[in-house]
């Protein structure tokens, strides 16, 4: 039985439209089995409700026509973990004494790990730390500098500029208070191993790199970190990206059970092969953290909504008959127990309710229609 894809353009918008999925076509035959007829629509009967004296052959139920939002959704499999993978190089010479431990959080300001017993300080910034900074320099590098001192409190933001890219006094003076903080020489001037930059400001140490007591060479991976903010990935079929956008609602359901809502934050322009074909990475922001929990790499269930249209008829998915002639129709049951059909056009389907948008001419909300019984 083929299945039509959409509504003409007045049924439905234009985004998101898809065929009806095994799941939905056998729905659908079983509310014609239900319903034990074929319903033709020809001559005075075609386009305009008709009574029949039909006579279930199976059991059946009554649901209601609704009126109300409807949304289009994808189910994917996902992967739930942690936003971001940074890798932080050193820049001091000298024995790795101390490293942090897989799992700890680290934030702004706090000592990453230790050169010959002296501290490496971690800060926010997105250029890596390439040069010693001092009074007088200039660069990006001394903006995020700058903006760092004034989100640790080391000074003002009228004490410092934290968009200006220039060293100056008070820039002189923050440093100090820092090095003073960590146990640092206070010499005002930020020297090349000192601290590194990462692009947050707290992170999660995912892998050690480093040994203790091993040489720390300029320019090896000391560790690998990530953020804290919970992030699920999606890897997406690359034929399906048309159908998420960025800001797309999702329901992603937990290995406990629980559901929490999220958001579509990416969508991957690049499509990567792998063995389940070629996907792209989509990237999907929990709106609820907490709910989360602390799990790294669990598999999740995600629901993206592609489609949402407002204001619309909606029937359950087994409600629909397929015509003879093509088409479907809803059985319409009156208060007086008199039973008639009347021809369909569907739009939206909300696979995961079960349900579909319908127009036809006679069909309002609250009516009761056929379905088949369980």
């Amino acid at each position: 039985m083929s299945v039509p894809q959409t509504v003409d353009a007045g049924t439905a918008s234009a985004k998101g439209r898809r065929r009806l999925g095994p799941l939905v076509a056998a729905l659908a035959g079983g509310a014609l089995i239900a319903s034990g007829a074929w319903f033709a629509l020809s001559g005075p009967f075609a386009g305009r409700a008709a009574d029949t004296p039909a006579r279930p052959a199976a059991a059946t139920a009554l649901a209601q026509v609704a009126r109300g939002t409807l949304s289009a959704r994808t189910m994917e499999n996902g992967t739930l973990g942690y936003a971001g993978d940074y890798q932080v190089v050193n820049k001091a010479g000298g024995t790795v004494t101390g490293l942090p431990a897989v799992g700890q959080v680290i934030g702004q300001g706090r000592v990453l790990y230790r050169v010959d017993g002296k501290p490496v300080v971690l800060l926010r910034g997105e250029v890596p730390v390439y040069r010693d900074l001092s009074w007088g320099t200039q660069g990006v590098d001394v903006r995020q500098l700058n903006t760092a001192l004034v989100d640790l409190g080391y000074a003002t933001d009228d004490e410092i500029d934290p968009d200006s890219d220039y060293f100056g006094r008070q820039t002189y003076y923050a440093v100090k208070e820092l090095q003073e903080k960590v146990g640092l020489a206070e010499t005002g001037n930020l020297a090349l191993g000192q601290a590194v930059f990462v692009p947050a400001g707290r992170i999660r140490i995912t892998k050690i790199i480093a040994v203790p007591g091993g040489m720390a060479a300029a320019g090896s991976v000391v560790v690998r970190t990530s953020s804290t903010a919970r992030e699920v990935t999606v890897e997406l079929s690359a034929s399906r990206q048309s159908e998420v956008a960025t800001g797309d609602k999702v329901t992603i359901t937990l290995p406990n059970g629980r559901t929490t809502p999220g958001v579509v934050s990416s969508v991957g322009k690049v499509a990567v092969k792998a063995d389940s074909g070629t996907t792209v990475d989509v990237r999907i922001r929990p709106l609820k953290q907490r709910v989360t929990g602390q799990l790294d790499q669990a598999p999740v269930q995600v629901s993206i909504v592609t489609d949402t249209v407002e204001d619309v008829l909606s029937v359950p998915v087994n409600a629909l008959l397929a015509l003879a002639g093509g088409g479907y129709a809803v059985e319409v049951v009156a208060a007086d127990g008199g039973h008639r059909l009347i021809p369909v056009k569907t739009g939206l389907f909300d696979d995961s309710a079960g349900k579909v948008e319908v127009a036809g001419d006679g069909l309002t909300a609250g009516q009761n229609i056929v379905v088949p019984g369980t």
